[in-house]
């Protein structure tokens, strides 16, 4: 694909030199203020003591922000291929423009009410990102007070419905829904697992060894999942399906979990969603 390019874990990252199937001038701008902002960075670093330090649970730090921005973004630029339209800046009266920096900061500080709590971080997360809105939106002199007030709504609007309890009203809530169950991979939970954790949240992570994104034939996009044993299915079918179930993606977005380890004792061999 043009638009993104390889790591060396095979993940597909977001490339600002790319051509992409939107406009992505602010986004780009965006995204170099944010990845510079201290604040911000040290939220993301902060973020992770509660759940990985406090209670071994999976990574939801700096690295996971990097895969599901990254994610959420081909994700974005999948569907606009595919000729999904996309409602929420629409809705506000904002630009095209602007679908995609919803999209790139809700998933940037989606998560930074863990450094409050674990628990309902989701709804921790929508004071703290309201103040770093307040102050970055009117850095950038493409938005004006009103526009920053909208912009604002609709990131904190995809923040609040990453949660599973939150129902998305808006398509990009809906890909930032779902991009952050697509970090899975067994990378996710190393830190848990090394230090003894055996729950089914980093068993299942352990067991994820790759995920790729990429133009459907029946659908814009096409999720392929490589599992190393049948404990990934917990990740596919308890996490990631109900991350899609009520995303308004689900018509567009084809899911297939591959177990790729060639053994007599497959419990699971496909899932598909």
């Amino acid at each position: 694909m043009s638009e993104t390019q390889e790591s060396d874990e095979g993940r597909r990252t977001y490339d600002p030199d790319a051509d992409h199937a939107f406009p992505d001038d602010r986004l780009n701008e965006v995204l170099a203020s944010v990845d510079e902002d201290p604040e911000i960075q040290t939220y993301l670093d902060a973020q992770n003591v509660n759940p990985v330090t406090r209670k071994g649970y999976n990574d939801h730090g700096s690295k996971h922000i990097e895969i599901v921005r990254d994610r959420a973004l081909t994700l974005y630029d999948l569907l606009k291929e595919g000729g999904v339209e996309f409602n929420g800046a629409a809705d506000q009266g904002l630009d095209e423009a602007d679908e995609s920096v919803i999209v790139a900061l809700a998933a940037t500080i989606h998560d930074i009410g863990h450094v409050v709590h674990r628990d309902d971080h989701a709804y921790w997360s929508i004071p703290l990102a309201a103040d770093l809105l307040d102050r970055i939106l009117p850095e950038f002199d493409f938005y004006d007070r009103k526009d920053a007030v909208r912009v604002k709504g609709e990131v904190l609007h995809a923040i609040l419905c990453h949660h599973t309890e939150e129902d998305p009203l808006t398509t990009e809530a809906g890909v930032v829904r779902v991009a952050d169950a697509l970090d899975m991979e067994e990378g996710r939970s190393r830190i848990p697992y090394e230090q003894g954790g055996r729950g089914i949240n980093t068993v299942s992570s352990q067991a994820i060894r790759r995920v790729s994104l990429m133009s459907g034939d029946a659908v814009p996009v096409l999720v392929e999942i490589e599992m190393l044993n049948a404990a990934g299915v917990f990740q596919v079918d308890n996490l990631l399906k109900a991350k899609l179930r009520d995303s308004g993606l689900e018509d567009d977005i084809r899911i297939v979990a591959v177990n790729i380890r060639e053994d007599d004792n497959q419990l699971v061999e496909r899932v598909e969603l």
